[in-house]
């Protein structure tokens, strides 16, 4: 099972589109994949002849590199997959490279062992190894579940047998990670109680993981401003009637991503995502977009976005959105990205804090534009409509004074609105 996307831990085989005793090329389409996120094609990555399917079509939660079939190298034979194997451990092949042609040759040594696990190695790597004299256990495989295959042996120098150290004793975590929750403990609480059990899909399980692994490793910090919105409002009509013979009708949304993407360019130090062990300053603006969808959530990317009309924006989102709900967006089309938009002023929802999707810098959470009385020019209280955003951030990549320069940065960009045209 191939992992088809970062988040990948599982997923469903929905389709073989060949059969067993079919020969496929390297790139042939041999079976449709059901991500946490998207229905996608699997291609072969070698050549050679479908000696077993492992996994019937239709099997749910499969996990990523376990074996789905069998790829027969010339020489071999669907007989030899059922040969017993001495290890009970050891699995069945998921792909294997095919031998050039060339007359009849040694067979290949057996797999061997290093401390009583067997190193997996294909047929041909392993009478490449044996006829170099080298040591497979000092090889690092680059097949499916770290197989050695030919490519690895050739890359390999000749070179003597070597003992490995043994790896040192893994030293017990200083503070003891909380227990998960026990399903059937929490179930036995509702007995008598009417309730539907409803299981997890891939991407709730997904989005579980990832927002519990966010809010437990990235040291979030808030910061909130309120927004007027009257000029934008205005300008945004006025656009609206000039641009009806196009068609093309902006939402506030597109004026906030427009707006989110200069902020990146003029604070270019908050256009930062964490890469674990450094941070990576982007120079392009590429903002993701949350897209709520039956059962989960999709965040699009919209790809150099402070280059983009404001019309070439609404376009680009409204088609990402439609193809979010439909769950027909490719991987590069929901992943990367520096900075998110979270946007439930739609749904009434006045203000709220957003969890940052790891390994963007910030979050926008936008509100609802509400009628509010200001204090306006000479002091005068005046009805405005008013905005409310929090900045989720990540303290690893933006402290507190840059943060709010980014923040500060979009409001000034929504509130004059015609500047973000010049």
């Amino acid at each position: 099972m191939p992992a088809l996307s970062p988040t990948m831990e599982e997923g469903t085989l929905a389709k073989w589109l060949v059969m067993e005793g079919d020969t496929v090329q390297s790139g042939d389409v041999i079976a449709e994949i059901e991500t946490d996120k998207a229905t996608m094609e699997f291609e072969a990555v070698d050549e050679g002849t479908i000696g077993k399917i492992l996994i019937a079509e239709g099997t749910e939660a499969v996990k990523v590199n376990t074996p789905i079939a069998v790829l027969l190298e010339d020489g071999e034979s669907a007989g030899d997959i059922a040969a017993p194997v001495a290890k009970p451990q050891a699995e069945a092949t998921a792909a294997a490279e095919v031998a050039p042609a060339r007359g009849p040759e040694k067979a290949a040594p057996p797999a061997p062992e290093q401390d009583g696990t067997r190193i997996f190695a294909t047929p041909v790597a392993r009478r490449i190894a044996a006829d170099k004299g080298l040591d497979l256990s000092v090889i690092k495989g680059s097949g499916p579940r770290g197989r050695i295959v030919k490519a690895d042996v050739e890359r390999a120098e000749t070179q003597p047998a070597t003992a490995q150290s043994p790896a040192p004793a893994a030293q017990a975590p200083a503070i003891q990670a909380p227990r998960p929750a026990d399903p059937g403990a929490i179930a036995k609480l509702y007995e008598g109680r009417a309730f539907t059990e409803v299981p997890l899909d891939g991407m709730r399980k997904t989005i579980a993981a990832r927002l519990t692994e966010a809010k437990q490793s990235i040291p979030h910090f808030y910061l909130r401003r309120d927004i007027r919105l009257d000029a934008l409002l205005t300008f945004r009509s006025q656009l609206n009637k000039q641009l009806e013979h196009r068609s093309v009708k902006l939402s506030v949304n597109d004026f906030i991503i427009k707006a989110c993407a200069l902020a990146l360019q003029q604070v270019p130090k908050a256009n930062a995502v964490w890469a674990g062990d450094r941070i990576l300053q982007l120079e392009p603006s590429d903002v993701a977009v949350a897209v709520a969808i039956d059962g989960g959530l999709f965040t699009p990317v919209l790809k150099d976005a402070e280059n983009k009309s404001l019309s070439a924006l609404s376009a680009e989102m409204k088609d990402l959105a439609a193809r979010a709900k439909s769950r027909k967006l490719a991987p590069h089309e929901y992943q990367g990205g520096s900075f998110a938009i979270s946007n439930l002023g739609m749904f009434g929802i006045d203000n709220f804090d957003a969890v940052i999707n790891p390994p963007h810098g910030a979050i926008l959470a936008v509100g609802a534009g509400v009628k509010k009385p200001v204090v306006g020019k000479d002091d005068q209280i005046e009805v405005a409509t008013i905005m409310s955003v929090t900045l989720s951030v990540d303290h690893r990549v933006i402290d507190g004074a840059l943060g709010a320069e980014l923040l500060t940065a979009i409001k000034d960009n929504l509130e004059n609105p015609m500047a973000m045209l010049a």
